[in-house]
């Protein structure tokens, strides 16, 4: 039994005529009375009780007339949806970011709107961590971390494509004790307090590494994954915090002043990540596409 065959059902008893549905449904009438044979057999009941060149439609027969009628309408509108998902027209896009993401990602949020208005979009701030257990438990598709290339079980695990990259610069408060430094090593830093970010962060670990690297272990004054709230509490001399320069450059320079650091050369480096076993939607891929045209290469 298929959606065809009951079709053709639909349309003989509809027609009051096996030439008649042939005709209407392009078909050759030994089609169509094939059709009905094969839907007898699959039932096991006669549908159309013949006499002469005429027929009358059994009690189950009326049964399957009903429920065909049901099937071919949900089978329609199940095509319908699945055109429209193709055509971009319907369906949902969850993707993540990270702080100072969102206006590297504007352009790309609002072409996608123009493009794609019936598209839900619904945006997960989180760190790199998170969004890749995001991505693993398929909450998210399309999931902001920290580069991947030079891990190589993750490599094997996600795509992905590059977002942005930015120097880490030291954020400290414009106070005296700092506006009067030329420049500033990490390594001059070991007694210095940190602010470092929430725990689900790939970015706690490079600046960790990078400072074991220079002989010392930073000591923590607290954490947050606002990065606007780390600032607060560098300005408010909880401690010092390394952040992106193009997070930096858009703070009040009358509060805050920031260095790039001699050495070593941290930088922060956003990719746009996903499963490469899973099947992207075709929101998604649109997604991707765009990201990819209107982003610096």
């Amino acid at each position: 039994m298929d959606v065809k065959s009951l079709r053709g059902y639909v349309e003989v008893v509809q027609q009051g005529s096996f030439t008649k549905a042939a005709a209407r449904l392009n078909l050759t009438q030994p089609t169509i009375s094939k059709m009905i044979q094969q839907l007898e057999l699959s039932f096991g009941v006669v549908l159309l009780s013949r006499v002469g060149k005429r027929f009358n439609v059994t009690d189950a027969g009326n049964i399957v007339y009903e429920r065909a009628k049901e099937i071919i309408l949900t089978h329609e509108k199940m095509k319908a949806e699945v055109r429209d998902l193709k055509d971009i027209r319907k369906g949902k896009l969850e993707i993540s970011l990270s702080p100072s993401t969102h206006t590297v990602l504007a352009p790309v949020f609002a072409a996608y709107h123009v493009a794609y208005p019936s598209i839900e979009l619904k945006m997960h701030e989180m760190g790199s961590i998170a969004a890749l257990e995001a991505l693993r438990l398929g909450k998210i598709e399309l999931g902001a971390t920290m580069d991947l290339s030079s891990h190589e079980t993750l490599n094997a695990e996600f795509d992905s494509i590059p977002l942005v990259e930015s120097p880490l610069c030291l954020l400290v408060p414009n106070t005296p004790e700092w506006t009067e430094k030329p420049s500033v090593r990490l390594a001059d830093l070991a007694d210095s307090k940190f602010i470092f970010y929430g725990e689900q962060f790939a970015l706690n670990d490079l600046v960790l590494e990078a400072c074991n690297a220079v002989g010392f272990s930073p000591k923590i004054s607290g954490r947050s994954s606002q990065w606007d709230f780390i600032a607060t509490m560098v300005s408010l001399g909880v401690g010092v915090a390394l952040l992106p320069k193009a997070f930096c450059e858009n703070l009040d320079e009358s509060r805050f002043k920031f260095f790039e650091l001699a050495s070593p050369d941290l930088r922060w480096k956003l990719m746009l990540a996903w499963r490469r076993q899973g099947q992207l939607s075709f929101a998604a891929e649109a997604w991707l596409d765009l990201a990819k045209s209107i982003l610096p290469s």
